[in-house]
């Protein structure tokens, strides 16, 4: 088990980051927004990810997480039937670690079912399942924002990491600019387009 990873943030992407470790060994690691949105600029040397190693068959993933408590609730999202790691990662792009907690804890199967990927039987089984479990972590994350020069490719890269088709994921892209042309993050415009799809 890899607890966490730290080293130099070489690649910084909406959807993943690499990380680069003494002896010039690159990791992949697939991120959230909200752990996005915590990082440092790409460069920063001692950067810290708390990691989740995802072992199927034909691949190893690496999740990193900025927060042990946010990678605390992404393992008890993938503990419930139903919910992968790509779903987990998309819930906590969608919504904040303390939403998706609050709306868990307070039975509120509606919030979580705005999340791409998720239906309203697979809402009400991860409210089933974890509302006393998440009833002790402890999610104290705030929410921040960093100013980006090209929010739309940007945007569009993170849906594609996503798994979202190339054109579903620019008429999206394109709906949301129109509607809020003064979206000024990439973050923002990125949960807007997910909670639109």
């Amino acid at each position: 088990m890899i607890a966490y990873i730290k080293g130099t943030l070489s690649v910084k992407t909406p959807a993943f980051v690499i990380l680069e470790t003494a002896g010039g060994i690159g990791y992949h690691i697939n991120t959230s927004l909200h752990t996005h949105e915590k990082l440092p600029t790409a460069g920063t040397n001692n950067c810290k990810l708390y990691c989740h190693l995802h072992i199927k068959e034909d691949a190893h993933t690496l999740y990193g997480f900025f927060e042990e408590s946010e990678r605390d609730l992404f393992v008890q999202l993938i503990s419930v039937s139903g919910v992968g790691p790509s779903t987990a990662q998309m819930m906590l792009s969608s919504l904040s670690p303390v939403e998706i907690q609050q709306a868990i804890v307070s039975n509120n199967s509606d919030l979580l079912k705005t999340v791409k990927g998720i239906g309203i039987k697979t809402a009400q089984l991860i409210v089933l399942q974890l509302k006393d479990k998440l009833g002790k972590l402890s999610l104290n994350l705030s929410e921040s924002a960093t100013s980006h020069n090209n929010i739309s490719t940007e945007a569009l890269n993170a849906l594609l990491a996503l798994g979202i088709g190339k054109p579903m994921a620019q008429k999206a892209l394109d709906k949301v600019l129109k509607s809020d042309p003064n979206i000024t993050t990439v973050e923002d415009l990125i949960k807007k387009v997910l909670k639109s799809l």
